[in-house]
């Protein structure tokens, strides 16, 4: 079978997508198909090995394990007690409340890396107190559905779980390589907040003098132990034990599920139906992450039997292109995918592909996961299907329309790109502290 054949494969599998098919049944079952035409029975064989091998994958443990620590944590009210506190302590500047609402997204996907329920949860809590407050509807929801994708950059993260798995790189580098960059970018979201506060203060103005007074008043140094105390010791316990050395990122995500569920019995928001709430949304969850892992190593498995990974590279070296060139391509071909599809897909269909290409011209796959993670990130915000805005839709006021969540969103994407380019630019914004960690 001609090597060119797995770009036959590739193209059905984009084209059976196109079509509205589920991708976990479109990449196992366009993958099944190429597999027994082009290897015959013993491809089945073959194929319950190799799934077999990618679901005993320890690593992978840890998926589940940080949904759960994300679910239950939305049920603590922990996200809600910040949210009030972090308010109040910047109310007095113009801009402070969105200000408060991108440093609890920050604490939030430190805590959680959940973008659905950060995103859920914050709408509830934060936009009809912007609106009310008089904050305008773009920059009230572009900053909580920024704040809320926080979650896919700053560990722990499921997506850097996933390119860490797929590009065979240390899940704990990913997780160490991912916090400047992470950084950068809530610095970056504080300061365009800021400059809009200052050249349009009618879109942000500050808290009425009365709340600030009367937070004051009403045990105020209580109430920021309380709401900062909780989710600081959750952050410590799970990335203080990846970054020490003294736990695995699995193991680190099994204290963090436990630590959470001890929250919330603190919070005494734990009951049977909280319970079976978290329990059903992490197995749906996960169900979803693993059955698209089995189509993928699925098609991994006919693509690369195939000899489309060397086909593809030969292609790519035999067309001179030089690395950067080969970066921009990649770099491109996933944020115009991120339009269209989700980011678990993108991982499992685009990524496998290019990794080894990259090996080969001797690109730090570290770094490479990072910008990949940076700009998956972006596939939340992008119009038409950016899942960020159809979550905030879906909890905004009735006044609130599509178009105005699409206007605010803009300039949180544009930084978004500006901050992918500085991390192109200057790789040791990740590479440094990976190092300088393990001396």
């Amino acid at each position: 079978m001609p090597e060119y054949m797995s770009l036959v494969l590739f193209a059905t599998v984009f084209g059976v997508l196109l079509l509205g098919f589920p991708v976990a049944f479109t990449l196992g079952g366009v993958s099944l198909i190429f597999g027994y035409f082009t290897f015959g029975l013993g491809f089945f064989q073959l194929l319950p090995l190799r799934i077999w091998g990618t679901m005993t994958n320890y690593v992978l443990i840890a998926v589940p394990l940080f949904v759960y620590m994300g679910l239950m944590l939305e049920k603590s009210g922990l996200a809600e007690e910040l949210l009030e506190t972090m308010a109040m302590l910047f109310g007095k500047l113009r801009g402070g409340l969105a200000i408060s609402v991108i440093v609890v997204g920050a604490v939030l996907a430190a805590s959680t890396g959940i973008v659905g329920a950060t995103v859920v949860t914050m709408g509830l809590l934060s936009l009809p107190t912007m609106l009310k407050r008089g904050y305008s509807p773009e920059l009230s929801t572009g900053t909580i559905c920024a704040s809320g994708t926080l979650g896919q950059i700053i560990p722990p993260s499921i997506v850097l779980v996933l390119l860490g798995s797929v590009l065979n790189v240390s899940i704990g580098d990913m997780f160490v390589g991912a916090v400047i960059p992470g950084m950068l970018l809530v610095g970056l979201y504080i300061l365009w907040i800021v400059l809009v506060a200052f050249f349009r203060p009618g879109s942000a103005p500050a808290m009425p003098p009365a709340e600030l007074a009367a937070f004051r008043e009403t045990g105020m140094w209580r109430r920021i132990i309380r709401a900062f105390l909780l989710p600081f010791f959750l952050i410590v316990a799970v990335l203080g034990s990846i970054f020490a050395g003294i736990a695995s990122p699995t193991e680190a995500a099994a204290v963090g599920a436990m630590g959470a569920t001890l929250l919330t019995v603190w919070q005494k928001k734990l009951n049977m139906k909280t319970l079976r709430e978290v329990m059903r949304g992490t197995t749906t969850l996960t169900c979803m992450v693993f059955i698209l892992i089995v189509g993928a190593t699925a098609f991994g498995l006919v693509f690369r039997g195939m000899g489309g990974d060397r086909y593809i590279t030969g292609l790519i070296l035999g067309a001179g292109l030089e690395p950067h060139h080969f970066l921009l391509i990649v770099m491109l071909v996933i944020f115009v995918a991120g339009f269209f599809i989700d980011f678990i897909e993108i991982t499992f269909i685009i990524v496998p592909v290019v990794a080894p290409i990259f090996q080969h011209m001797g690109i730090d796959l570290l770094w490479i996961g990072i910008l990949i993670a940076m700009n998956l990130q972006t596939s939340f915000l992008t119009p038409p299907f950016g899942f960020s805005l159809f979550y905030l839709k879906g909890v905004a006021p009735p006044e609130v329309t599509t178009a105005q969540i699409y206007r605010g969103i803009i300039p949180f994407i544009g930084i978004q790109l500006i901050c992918l380019l500085i991390v192109v630019f200057w790789p040791e914004t990740v590479t440094w502290l990976p190092k300088y960690m393990a001396k």
